[in-house]
């Protein structure tokens, strides 16, 4: 089982960094939607004992991340279209009150956060092999918003409930390399920095409705990636 291992965070045990790394291989798409989890495996690749890599996978398993077949095996959960809809019908809602916020008022410092942001996003996008360090970004860009207002849990519960809905994100930005992205953002950066609340709808409309169009056509059943979505009807 081929994954990507991270720097150690300062203080962070055993049990956790084991938990981040499986978790941060399933939402960067190293771990496939339907791909079997070996216990054995993930235990020797951790240095932990299965006791442990139960817990973890029983962690994800909660956060919808994993999926348990008895007498089967154990999975990566297969994408989730329903789980999709009620995290993006989240992010729209909450985002539109909380753009609207921002243009009342934004700290000069979570300003420029989002000034950096956009520099560091325009410096990688559309280079082969940067797309999940651009999709990192684009989750910290909006991050930024919240946390200026002081809304920074509020963000994680999104964050939390999102886990298939960025998945597909990633699957599509991989595909199709959304030109607008960085455009949508910086016209997010200006209507904050000029106190545009009026733009916010038809801003947050553009954002979240032209990736959504290229969905349809990863979950045909003709699409390469057809296989990592469960049965929706």
């Amino acid at each position: 089982m081929v994954m990507n291992f991270p720097e150690k965070i300062r203080g962070e045990n055993s049990k956790e960094y084991a938990y981040r790394v499986l978790k941060d291989n399933i939402m960067s798409l190293e771990l496939k939607p339907g791909q079997n989890i070996n216990e054995s495996e993930l235990s020797e690749q951790l240095n932990i004992s299965r006791t442990p890599v139960r817990e973890i996978l029983m962690r994800l398993k909660e956060e919808h991340l994993i999926m348990v077949k008895p007498q089967i095996g154990t999975y990566v959960s297969l994408i989730d279209r329903q789980l999709v809809n009620e995290a993006y019908f989240m992010r729209y809602h909450l985002e539109k009150e909380v753009l609207r916020m921002a243009c009342r008022g934004f700290p000069e410092e979570n300003l420029l956060e989002l000034e950096r942001n956009l520099i560091s996003q325009k410096s990688i996008f559309g280079k082969q092999g940067k797309e999940l360090e651009f999709h990192k970004l684009d989750i910290e860009f909006h991050g930024i918003i919240f946390s200026g207002l002081g809304l920074a849990e509020v963000w994680n519960s999104i964050l939390k409930i999102s886990t298939h809905y960025n998945r597909l994100r990633l699957l599509s930005e991989i595909k199709y390399s959304n030109k607008d992205l960085i455009g949508q953002h910086e016209q997010f950066y200006k209507a904050i920095r000029s106190k545009d609340s009026e733009a916010v709808e038809q801003l947050l409309e553009k954002h979240f409705s032209k990736p959504k169009e290229n969905w349809e056509s990863l979950f045909g059943e003709l699409s390469e990636y057809s296989n990592y979505f469960s049965d929706y009807s």
